[in-house]
């Protein structure tokens, strides 16, 4: 039987399948390993794991999350790439992390102690790695977890160590607020910012 699960468990972390609903309710709790290196130009930091995320193992992986489109279209990646492709991103002086490890269905689901928390575990990676940048994906996260209530999307005055802040929508399909042309936008700022 463990061998069935170990095998379940590569064919989801290497995208040959989709995770049903029983992967789903088991990755609730589930955490996601840093995509991280020192000196980095930007390093982006999501609210937390969703569950499809959790359960395939990847960064933003949930079919309709749109990190990975408008990572492209703003000129960071040369190509389109996939969440399987996430540790090619490490070439290209980019990383990638949350603000809370823990995988939910929605970040609803968090409470406003483990963002403050997160932005204090955030600090102290930011002060190891020392990226150039952190680009914090979630507004309404950031504004909480940095008590920053008056906050808005984009370059912001308060920085982290030596890193510029950046805030910008979040990338989930679920966020119908901001369109992806928003997120495109900032992240271009970004990137000629960096």
């Amino acid at each position: 039987m463990a061998r069935a699960i170990d095998r379940r468990a590569q064919a989801l972390h290497e995208g040959r399948i989709r995770p049903t609903r029983e992967d789903l309710l088991a990755a609730r709790g589930k955490t996601l390993p840093d995509l991280i290196a020192p000196d980095l130009k930007v390093l982006f930091c999501g609210i937390n794991p969703g569950l499809y995320t959790a359960a395939v193992g990847h960064h933003f992986a949930r079919p309709g999350n749109r990190f990975w489109p408008a990572l492209h279209q703003a000129g960071f990646t040369p190509r389109l790439y996939s969440p399987y492709e996430e540790e090619k991103l490490l070439d290209l002086g980019l990383g990638l992390t949350n603000l809370v490890a823990r995988a939910t269905a929605g970040a609803a689901e968090l409470t406003r102690e483990e963002l403050q928390a997160g932005a204090e575990g955030l600090k102290r990676k930011v002060a190891k790695y020392r990226p150039r940048a952190v680009a914090i994906l979630g507004l309404g996260a950031y504004r909480i977890a940095f008590k920053q209530r008056d906050a808005v999307l984009g370059i912001q005055a308060e920085r982290i160590g030596e890193a510029a802040v950046w805030v910008l929508p979040s990338p989930s399909g679920a966020n119908a607020y901001y369109q992806p042309r928003v997120l495109v936008a900032i992240l271009r700022q970004l990137s000629a910012a960096t």
